[in-house]
């Protein structure tokens, strides 16, 4: 383009006064803030000004393609960024997506608590302010046969609080074996460092022997802590000391060290029950003697994100008192999510039927096969330039639990000569469906145990529209 052309485009691009005063945009003041319009509309020209000058269409100056251009970004600088997405990756937990699906009744009965004042932190009996921890201490108790409970906004703060409240200074012995390292760069090495408390390894990464932490207890330790691997295994010629070997160890000993047992993912009920393999419930190590349990609330309780911290009273008076308490304490939202997702784990009956987690887990295979030829044919009616197929797969509990066990599942693999699987993958992601699925092999793989019957039609009309 010419440079006489170039700067006749430039003059012909409206101002930005001109633009307010279109009649587009004066319906846009009525469902945007001002400060957004103007700052949709100063973007575009700029973009356009930018594109003339690198010779591109006349196109760039017309209002009309201005204004539909702000408008789109309007539309999606004003949505939420947090939206609801279609879990097709065989992945129950899957941290990207949100982790636990909350049940509906949970998220029913909330809902009218947030749309107006709560009783957060008042005791309605007294009128007096309480801890908003004291409301979940309860069940907490009742679940895990604990004298008091509390809860923090994760678990990793509940390993940094409980160091830091009881053991600062002092020594803490860990076997190598339960060094962990999880997602985002946590290792337990650095926030022990981080609580003031020193760490002292024993025995070997694959076995280590109650002998090893009698002939590291000093005057100086302050507690023995089991760190349960709920995000790997370690197989073969391996040997870990027992929970109630450290707690006889430190009964007897005369130095009374603490017992420290953090679980990780934290089951409430024995496993076995939903067909998956045993994990340490808190109630075992209560049970057992430990002195503070600690565990997730939004892995294997399938709550909001929070660290749970349960054990003797004395102990977690203590905690509750320390400083960073208040930093790591959780919002009203998160207390009534835990609250009422607890009350579930009174009956594994009803916590089956009503907790997406347990639903998912415990999905008959014939369901879930069910729902892949649904999808199937779905997809032969609405989108015929797919070739779709279903195929046996396995699922996965995700999130760091029970990282070696497979979930048999159902898969429907999606294909198209036009597109590739990675286009086809993004096209559904960036649909207004949000599907997420997985590649394997350069196919899309959509696997059926974590969709349910009703996401079924939203994922066929995205295939039909991406590949469209």
């Amino acid at each position: 383009m010419a440079a006489d052309d170039r700067q006749s485009l430039l003059q012909r691009l409206p101002s930005m006064t001109e633009l307010l005063k279109r009649p587009e945009v004066r319906r846009w003041q009525g469902r945007f803030p001002q400060s957004l319009i103007t700052d949709c509309l100063r973007r575009v020209l700029a973009e356009a000004r930018a594109q003339v000058l690198a010779g591109s269409s006349g196109l760039a100056a017309a209002p009309e393609f201005l204004l539909a251009r702000a408008g789109r970004q309007l539309g999606v600088m004003s949505a939420p960024r947090v939206r609801r997405a279609v879990n097709a990756t065989g992945v129950i937990l899957h941290t990207g997506l949100g982790r636990a699906v909350f049940p509906e009744s949970v998220v029913d009965s909330i809902t009218p608590a947030l749309k107006g004042y709560c009783t957060l932190a008042t005791e309605p009996a007294t009128g007096e302010r309480i801890e908003r921890d004291e409301l979940v201490e309860p069940i907490l108790c009742e679940l895990t046969g604990a004298e008091a409970g509390t809860v923090v906004n994760n678990n990793a703060a509940a390993t940094l609080l409980v160091l830091a409240a009881l053991t600062a200074g002092r020594e803490v012995i860990v076997s190598r074996g339960q060094l962990i390292e999880i997602g985002g760069s946590f290792r337990l090495p650095e926030v022990m460092a981080q609580s003031g408390a020193r760490l002292v390894e024993v025995g070997a990464t694959n076995r280590t022997h109650l002998k090893d932490y009698r002939r590291a207890i000093t005057p100086d330790t302050a507690a023995l802590m089991r760190v349960h691997p709920s995000n790997y295994r370690v197989v073969g010629f391996t040997h870990e000391v027992a929970l109630t070997d450290l707690v006889q160890l430190a009964r007897e000993h005369p130095l009374h060290p603490l017992i420290l047992d953090d679980l990780g993912a934290g089951a409430l009920l024995p496993l076995e029950a939903f067909g998956l393999p045993h994990e340490p419930t808190a109630r075992e190590s209560v049970a057992a003697g430990a002195d503070v349990v600690l565990f997730s609330g939004d892995k294997l309780i399938g709550a909001s994100q929070t660290g749970v911290i349960v054990g003797r009273k004395a102990l977690i008076e203590t905690i509750r008192k320390h400083p960073l308490m208040r930093a790591v304490r959780v919002d009203k939202t998160c207390l009534m999510v835990l609250e009422r997702t607890l009350h579930l784990f009174r009956d594994p009956d009803r916590l089956r039927r009503e907790h997406p987690l347990y639903r998912m887990i415990t999905t008959p295979i014939e369901v879930v096969r069910r729902r892949a030829r649904d999808l199937v044919a779905a997809l032969a009616a609405q989108a015929p330039s797919l070739h779709a197929a279903a195929g046996e797969t396995v699922a996965y509990l995700g999130s760091g639990s029970l990282p070696t066990e497979a979930i048999p599942s159902v898969m429907v693999t999606v294909s198209t000569n036009r597109l590739s699987a990675e286009t086809l993958a993004r096209g559904l992601r960036t649909d207004e469906a949000q599907v997420f699925g997985r590649i394997e092999d350069d196919r899309l793989r959509l696997d059926m145990r974590t969709v349910t019957d009703e996401e079924i039609p939203a994922i066929a009309a995205a295939l039909a529209r991406v590949s469209a």
